[in-house]
């Protein structure tokens, strides 16, 4: 059994100061026993000859020079198993649900390995959320890593939960599970999660990570790191196809300045470490598929906009690493719309990738371009017209501020409950740009206007009607 040492140093905020007994590791596990026999645990952050820097997973409260240290001789491991799924986890993996301890397969390392490039498979299936501002103009790919950027009071929750209970690949169904962490939420916003995967059953294939905003600032920073651990055996061990969706991670970045700060390290932007970038892209990349492994990791991790100020170092960083981003704005949530997802300020890289015929259909990228188009002229004019007056506008311009209307209406409003299938949204695409001139259609092809225009559709129907 490891010795025990009365060796502490100092205590700073979730970071206790330990006089070197003997050579330990990196992200070793440490067990600091108070006088009172209560036992608290953590691990190495840093060790040098001088100091070994000992960061807690709970408040230090209680804990003095008198404590003492033992180093356990091993990194931290989360216990894994399918039965895992349908279950309710505090944000250290500890069970909150009041079901039965869980029996693992196996523990496995939080911090994992990364997944070696030649061994990367290319993100390239489709993934349908049930959304069409996603599914239509910025699809969500197999393996990808797709992030929503977003703003305080924004419905970026519901947007989440609404994505965990509908999202599937297509052709693959009873092989999805879902892997939701919340970190720094309050308690409010935890009991609505719950609510909402139990009410709708989507709790049954999922597996829930909670960390509250009272929760220490040290946990937040493992509860990603067990959910992607999580999220790993089911994919690559299970088989499943796995939507990971790590929510906030712009609280996740305050924990990581917090310590950083009780560490004394030199800020960098705005006081966030200078390492965050290489942090962040180690969460991160731990999405994506390997060669001749049939599961996946599909990232969602959502981060909220301080002043939506998408030049933020956590927004920032987030697009450097990730393939896109799908970003909410307030002006669109103020108009009623919701989801209130801006199409023009959004991009999914792997989009081409995932869509066409064999994936969703022939013409969607086609119909898919011709609707941004139209919508950012739509969108344009909407500000001229607030300087000349709509009389002043031509026929044609009054066309493109009826159709960003209607694409506004139709197409990215839904229903929180309301699931389309990607058939529906692109009907609903080819009905919206059907008001438009056809000349106007030159982002696609003739042949696919002559099978989907909607007029066209009808005169070939019926050619009786003129």
């Amino acid at each position: 059994m490891p010795m025990e040492y009365r060796a502490i140093t100092q205590v700073t905020g979730p970071l206790v100061f330990v006089r070197p007994v003997h050579a330990v590791a990196y992200n070793e596990l440490v067990a600091v026993r108070l006088g009172d026999g209560r036992i608290k645990r953590g691990q190495v952050l840093e060790t040098s000859e001088e100091t070994v820097v000992v960061q807690l997973f709970e408040e230090t409260a209680g804990i003095d020079v008198r404590a003492t240290v033992r180093f356990l001789g091993e990194t931290m491991k989360m216990p894994v198993s399918r039965d895992m799924l349908g279950r309710v986890l505090s944000g250290a993996g500890e069970p909150i649900d009041e079901g039965p301890p869980i029996i693992p397969d196996e523990r496995r390392d939080i911090n994992g390995s990364a997944i070696n490039p030649w061994a990367r498979e290319n993100p390239e299936e489709f993934i349908e959320t049930g959304i069409s501002a996603i599914d239509g103009m910025n699809t969500l790919v197999r393996g990808q890593k797709l992030p929503i950027f977003s703003g305080a009071g924004l419905p970026h929750d519901d947007i989440a939960l609404q994505i965990a209970r509908q999202a599937n690949v297509l052709g693959r169904k009873g092989e999805f599970a879902v892997v939701f962490a919340g970190m720094g939420i309050t308690s409010e916003e935890a009991e609505y999660f719950i609510d909402d995967f139990q009410r709708t059953g989507a709790i049954d294939r999922s597996v829930v990570f909670l960390n509250l905003g009272d929760d220490p600032a040290v946990e937040r920073l493992i509860t990603p790191r067990i959910a992607l651990t999580t999220a790993e055996y089911l994919a690559f061990s299970a088989g499943l196809q796995v939507l990971v969706i790590l929510t906030d991670m712009t609280n996740y970045c305050e924990a990581l300045r917090q310590v950083s700060a009780a560490r004394g390290e030199v800020p960098g932007r705005r006081g966030y470490p200078g390492y965050m970038y290489t942090d962040l892209a180690s969460l991160y990349e731990r999405a994506g598929r390997i060669k001749g492994n049939g599961g996946s990791i599909t990232q969602i991790p959502i981060l909220s906009m301080p002043g939506d100020d998408i030049t933020h170092p956590v927004p920032d960083l987030t697009g450097y690493i990730t393939e896109g981003q799908i970003v909410a704005e307030r002006g669109l949530h103020m108009a009623g719309v919701y989801p209130p997802i801006d199409v023009r300020r959004s991009l999914s890289r792997q989009m081409s990738q995932g869509i066409g015929e064999g994936r969703t259909r022939e013409d969607h990228k086609a119909i898919s371009d011709q609707c941004f188009a139209a919508y950012a002229r739509g969108r344009d004019l909407r500000g001229l017209m607030s300087i000349v007056g709509r009389e002043a506008l031509s026929a044609k311009d009054r066309k493109y501020l009826e159709f960003a209307d209607v694409f506004e209406r139709e197409i990215i409003s839904q229903g929180k409950e309301e699931r389309r299938t990607i058939d529906d949204t692109l009907g609903r695409m080819w009905k919206a740009v059907s008001a438009l001139p056809v000349e106007e259609l030159t982002r696609i092809d003739e042949k696919y206007i002559r099978k989907y225009h909607t007029s066209i559709n009808q005169e070939v129907n019926d050619p009786g009607q003129h």
